[in-house]
């Protein structure tokens, strides 16, 4: 992954190119073959970014996908450093990611996918981010092990921190392991295995605890009108470096709340479908076949 230039300043792009940089996006996406940084051929802020991004989940949505949560990404202050920014970025989950507990997944929808140990988070209500008075954290209810799976769409892992927001910070897929009543995940070790990588790491890794992740998440909110809705999942950010998804299981334990997986298919040892049966009409039954 390379860090090119930041783009952090405001929006300075027309609708028509807002969108036609997301259509660009998704057809990365839809066609699984990467593409050059945005920032190669278009310079823009932040505020860019994000409609960027609003335009792209729009393009999604308009093919029949809900939205199903956010996650946040560079939670981790050395990632922030790198990047050379102070703030968290979010995205937005659809139900299209969504990959049920220990489910296969194919690699052939992605690019070059990796996978990410995370905390996920449930909203039990709707959330107010206008409300200055608003406790985020009393609007979670459950919390629960998840595996994210990222998928830059950009060529070469090229990208810039706008780039990044823009491609609806890399979001590729998820799973949600055993929900458990919410409570304190502080330093927890986390253990991430896929294929013949192992890697080890711990929810501080989070902006020190995952629980800032939600107070980080509302505060963004606020400043992006991004709503938050009863049901929806957070990802509260990598507890761990991502790692290429390997063909196989891959599993992630957090201490304490339990662990969750999915097991990664390559075209050739997918299952065939059964075919189905071939409907006959009753009209097409000769006297003699009907017998």
């Amino acid at each position: 992954m390379t860090a090119e230039e930041t783009t952090t300043g405001p929006g300075s792009l027309d609708a028509a190119t807002v969108d036609g940089l997301a259509a660009r996006l998704d057809a990365a996406q839809t066609s699984r073959t990467d593409t050059p940084s945005l920032a190669g051929t278009h310079a823009f802020g932040i505020d860019d970014a994000y409609a960027v991004q609003a335009a792209l989940l729009a393009r999604r949505q308009a093919r029949g996908e809900h939205i199903t949560g956010v996650k946040l990404g560079f939670t981790s202050k050395a990632k922030m450093a790198q990047m050379g920014v102070s703030d968290v970025i979010v995205g937005r989950l659809t139900d299209a990611m969504r990959i049920a507990d220990g489910d296969d997944v194919a690699l052939d929808r992605f690019i070059h996918p990796k996978a990410e140990p995370e905390v996920a988070y449930r909203l039990c209500r709707d959330v107010d981010p206008d409300d200055p008075l608003t406790d985020i954290e009393s609007c979670v209810d459950a919390m629960a092990p998840a595996i994210e799976i990222i998928d830059s769409r950009y060529r070469d892992f090229r990208f810039t921190y706008g780039d990044v927001v823009a491609d609806n910070t890399s979001a590729a897929g998820y799973v949600i392991g055993p929900w458990r009543p919410f409570g304190e995940a502080a330093n927890r070790a986390v253990l991430l295995r896929t294929g013949t990588a192992e890697v080890t790491g711990s929810t501080a890794a989070v902006l020190g605890d995952p629980v800032h992740a939600l107070h980080a998440l509302l505060d963004m909110c606020r400043r992006r009108n991004i709503p938050l809705r009863a049901g929806h999942v957070v990802l509260a950010g990598a507890a761990t470096a991502a790692v290429p998804l390997a063909a196989g299981v891959t599993t992630c334990d957090v201490a304490g709340l339990g662990s969750v997986s999915l097991k990664a298919v390559s075209p050739k040892t997918r299952s065939p479908k059964p075919r189905s049966p071939k409907s006959v009409s009753p009209e097409s039954v000769s006297p003699e076949g009907a017998r």
